[in-house]
């Protein structure tokens, strides 16, 4: 096998090892063989596309073949929460993604870079003028070389540093250098989060893209304080990345498809969630519904290119990226949000609205009296997809609803497209064994006026990507 020096690199190729072996604390030789032991690992990962014209998901794969992983650079800000942020790195890596840490000065009054590294595997940076690392330029490469940056604990102080643009540490220089993705894990005091100040800088960092998950409510770590401001859990934290992440290639993949952003120029109206129907100021009729696949669709209707509004019930997912966010509690609510919302292109009702409200909801807390069951009158809620189907004016080119079963799914759901007068219907049996409602997964069948189309099980996430390729080539004017 023909053997290659380092003496035989062409001089910029050399320049570039060098570089990189310095930043890394390693010799060039020892640099070439940490490069040749990553190549040589696995060569391949296939996720075979259920159906012949339905996309595969996205794979991450080098230009060599072997698996690419995701690189995540992981910022710890100087709270006592910190401590959560070691067990984060474990989550993350366990989702096969690697791990690089910046500590700032406050967060090492909590936590050691010791502590970080052990768990991370990798080096962590701590100081802006390290002369180990930023001989070139080392707080722009951090910036540059992730697929997402996370702040956890996002303290109040380095969120105000971010909506104002500073950059007198590494945190805040490297948060302000990079273009990728960024997720915040805020945590603080609750009379910390509630100012108005800290709140404008949430708003600021918001409009400007920056993706949010929690505060939590619950005790504080000081005795006696409660309320909003506990940072979110590591696993919710490590979900949020995943979605993040997988948002961002969602809209490399779709517009790989199609050639360019698909739903470009085109508006969008998504609901998702369950709706809260109060029967006094404590208790409410729901749905069990997570959002998930309502948050996917309205993500993964952003990422091809579409103006959406979704419009939320009450859910614990995170915010989807680059849309516009309608929450609401009652059936009623979402119904004027979405006219409100009106006209759009299409628009996909998968929120799991309840049917029914209480006529007069008790305006105390209603008292439970021993042998008495309090009168409950109940009176319909708005049917939104069928309303919105059936008008004759500002009526969406495509409308899509979601059935829920849990027997005789295909028979329902044509009988639903029928009755609803819609364009489509997502139909899925969620039967409590199947642990679709609120799960991670999903198995639908898609009902059109064409036939029915059963598309296997997998991720809420290639569900909605499926969708929003069959809904563009719909809108450009094809047969579905």
């Amino acid at each position: 096998m023909a053997s290659i020096t380092i003496r035989q690199l062409d001089e910029s190729l050399k320049k570039q090892l060098r570089l990189r072996a310095a930043s890394h604390g390693r010799s060039m030789e020892d640099e070439v063989r940490t490069i040749l032991r990553a190549a040589a690992g696995p060569t391949e990962v296939t996720r075979p596309a259920a159906r012949r014209n339905l996309p595969a998901p996205a794979t991450f794969v080098t230009p060599t073949g072997a698996i690419a992983t995701r690189q995540i650079l992981l910022i710890i800000g100087g709270g006592i929460a910190a401590y959560k942020s070691l067990d984060l790195i474990r989550r993350l890596r366990e989702r096969r993604m690697t791990v690089r840490c910046i500590l700032t000065a406050a967060a090492q009054e909590f936590i050691t870079a010791l502590s970080a590294s052990a768990l991370s595997g990798e080096r962590v940076f701590t100081d802006l003028f390290d002369t180990g690392s930023e001989f070139d330029v080392g707080h722009i490469r951090l910036a540059r070389d992730a697929d997402a940056i996370v702040v956890a604990p996002a303290t109040a102080d380095l969120m105000a540093k971010m909506a104002g643009g500073h950059a007198d540490d590494l945190a805040s220089a490297v948060l302000l250098a990079t273009n990728r993705p960024i997720l915040l894990a805020p945590a603080m005091n609750p009379a910390m989060w509630a100012r108005g100040a800290t709140q404008r800088n949430l708003a600021r960092l918001i409009e400007d893209g920056v993706v949010t998950v929690g505060p939590n409510a619950g005790e504080m770590a000081e005795q006696g304080e409660a309320g909003v401001g506990r940072m979110a859990e590591p696993l919710d934290i490590a979900a949020a990345v995943e979605a993040l992440l997988d948002k961002t290639l969602m809209g490399q993949a779709l517009m790989d498809q199609a050639g360019e952003r698909p739903l470009l120029g085109k508006r969008m109206i998504v609901t998702s969630g369950p709706t809260h129907e109060p029967i006094d100021p404590v208790r409410y009729i729901a749905n069990r519904s997570s959002g998930r696949q309502g948050h996917a669709i309205a993500a993964a209707a952003a990422a091809a290119g579409a103006e959406v509004t979704l419009v939320s019930g009450p859910v614990n997912v995170p915010d989807p990226q680059g849309v516009r966010i309608v929450k609401v509690e009652t059936a009623r609510e979402m119904f004027e949000a979405v006219e409100a919302a009106l006209p759009a292109d299409c628009a996909v009702f998968a929120a799991a609205v309840a049917d029914w409200r209480v006529a007069t909801p008790g305006r105390e807390k209603i008292k439970k009296q021993k042998g008495k069951t309090p009168p409950l009158t109940l009176i319909e809620n708005p049917d939104i997809l069928a309303t919105i189907a059936h008008r004759k004016a500002q009526r969406p080119t495509l409308v899509i609803g979601f059935a829920a079963e849990t027997e005789n799914v295909i028979p329902n759901a044509k009988a639903k497209l029928v009755r609803k007068g819609c364009d489509w219907i997502v139909a899925n049996d969620v039967s409590p064994q199947t642990g679709i409602m609120g799960g991670e997964t999903n198995s639908v069948h898609l009902i059109t006026a064409g036939g029915v189309e059963s598309w296997p099980p997998q991720s809420k996430t290639d569900v909605a990507q499926a969708l929003l390729l069959r809904i563009a080539s719909a809108l450009a004017g094809d047969k579905v």
